[in-house]
C-alpha cells in the first residue's frame, strides 16, 4: 500500500502551496481536491454560499474513491482538502490505509489576508467565516499539526520529517 498525504485546514491555509512544493520534493502526484468540486458546488461558492454537509458528502465520496484507485495502483500520493469536520474526515479516510492528516493551522486574520490577495478563485474571502465556525480541529492524534505562521520551507521539512517521508 502507498502513502497518502492529505492537506488540510481552511481556505487559503497553504494546502495547494503546501502540496505542490511537497509533489516536486518527493516526486509524488498532488491532487488539487478543489478539482473534483461538481459544477453545482462551484458555482454555489462562486456566488458567495457557503457549502453544507449535503454539498460536500458526494465530493468526498468522490475524492474517497480516486484516493482509494491511486493506493491500489501503489502510487504515493498528495491531496488537498479542507476535510474541515471529523466527519468529513472519517468520509475521506473511509476504507484507506496509510493516510496521514497534515492540518495547516492558521488564525483568522493571517488567513483572511491571504485571500484578499488571490485573484480568480471561487472561494470567497468572505466565505473564510463560515469555514471557522465549522471547522473542528484534528487533534494531535488525528493529524500532524503545523502552524502556517512558520516559513514554508521549515513547514516542509517539518512535514517531510514527521510522516517518514524521507531517511
Amino acid at each position: 500500500m502507498s502513502k497518502i498525504l492529505v492537506l488540510m485546514g481552511v481556505a487559503g491555509s497553504g494546502k495547494s502551496t503546501i502540496g505542490n512544493l511537497l509533489s516536486e520534493r518527493l516526486g509524488w502526484e498532488f491532487i488539487e481536491g478543489d478539482d473534483f468540486h461538481p459544477a453545482e458546488n462551484v458555482e454555489k461558492m462562486s456566488a458567495g454560499l457557503p457549502l453544507n454537509d449535503q454539498d460536500r458528502l458526494p465530493w468526498l465520496k468522490q475524492l474517497n474513491a480516486h484516493l482509494r484507485e491511486t493506493q491500489a495502483s501503489g502510487n504515493p500520493v498528495i491531496i488537498s482538502c479542507s476535510a474541515l469536520k471529523r466527519d468529513y474526515r472519517e468520509a475521506l479516510q473511509s476504507g484507506i490505509d496509510d493516510l496521514i492528516f497534515i492540518y495547516l493551522q492558521g488564525d483568522f486574520q493571517t488567513i483572511i489576508r491571504r485571500l484578499q490577495k488571490r485573484k480568480k478563485h471561487f472561494m470567497k474571502p468572505e466565505m473564510l467565516r463560515s469555514q471557522f465556525e465549522i471547522l473542528e480541529p484534528p487533534g494531535v492524534e488525528e493529524a500532524l499539526i503545523v502552524s502556517i505562521e512558520q516559513s514554508i520551507e521549515k513547514n516542509l521539512e517539518r512535514i517531510v520529517r514527521a510522516a517518514k517521508f524521507e531517511n
